[in-house]
């Protein structure tokens, strides 16, 4: 009845769909704590313990003569960074809102924004805690060298972007089993532990072996990384095909289950969630 029904041109729309992404993404990274720095330092505390206790870890099993010839901390630094953000990105898209959740009913949102903004959220903050971290140490410890920045970054993001395909893959199935999604998302994460293969490199592997990790596209996304990052690896079992490959086809599968399960939800579904 008070609806405006003015014609907005598709640029307008866009924009508006924009707007909406920017501020729930604002939204998303003040969920955790009111003050968006204090966010992003709890990132960044957080990706300072996992890469002492991994360095602390290498040293008690004597793992170092598995790291590639060059800074140590980088070669852990690589791994932790790319493992922290790909979880924590599948973990927020995972908890996103839902077609049952109540700031649902308030047009024009949708799971496609939502799933958007706390992606973007993930982002934006393991970026900059990742930046701040390499800036510490090389400003405080040692000064540091990474053979090609602007392609580990990309590695960074293709991480990042795993990690909005394989959440998308479990949201979209969370409405009908969250019992089942809640448990699946958590061993996944667990075993990432060991097969993302941050403690090792590709090349150092068995024939064997190799199976059990290629499957995984993290693991090729910090194989790939290790290269950018150090003169003198060259990854030759691992691919940058792969995983944007896979990731691609998580999405479109993600996309269209939740389109699937956004048509046929039921308020009292949200009761079981």
């Amino acid at each position: 009845m008070f609806r405006d029904d003015t014609h907005k041109s598709s640029f307008w729309r866009i924009w508006g769909v924009l707007d909406i992404i920017y501020h729930s993404a604002v939204r998303s990274v003040r969920k955790t704590h009111s003050n968006a720095v204090m966010a992003i330092f709890v990132a960044v505390a957080q990706k300072i313990v996992l890469v002492a206790v991994f360095f602390m870890l290498f040293s008690l099993l004597g793992l170092r003569g598995m790291a590639i010839r060059g800074d140590f901390v980088l070669y852990v630094m690589s791994g932790v960074f790319l493992f922290r953000t790909h979880v924590a990105t599948v973990g927020a898209v995972v908890g996103a809102e839902g077609p049952n959740a109540p700031i649902m009913k308030h047009a024009p949102l949708n799971s496609v924004i939502s799933i958007a903004s706390v992606s973007l959220a993930q982002l934006y903050i393991n970026v900059i805690a990742v930046f701040v971290v390499l800036f510490l140490y090389h400003a405080v410890w040692q000064p540091i060298t990474i053979h090609d920045p602007v392609g580990a970054m990309a590695m960074l993001i293709l991480a990042w972007f795993s990690g909005v395909a394989v959440g998308t893959i479990f949201l979209a199935i969370k409405p009908w089993f969250p019992s089942f999604v809640s448990i699946t998302s958590m061993l996944y994460t667990r075993a990432n532990m060991i097969f993302s293969g941050k403690m090792f490199v590709a090349n150092s592997l068995p024939a064997h072996m190799l199976p059990i990790f290629d499957w995984n596209p993290l693991f090729h996304v910090i194989d790939q990384a290790r290269g950018f990052t150090f003169i003198n690896y060259n990854p030759h079992f691992t691919s940058i095909i792969y995983p944007l490959a896979v990731s691609a086809v998580l999405i479109v599968l993600g996309m269209m289950g939740e389109f699937y399960t956004r048509q046929r939800a039921s308020i009292s579904w949200a009761a079981r969630q």
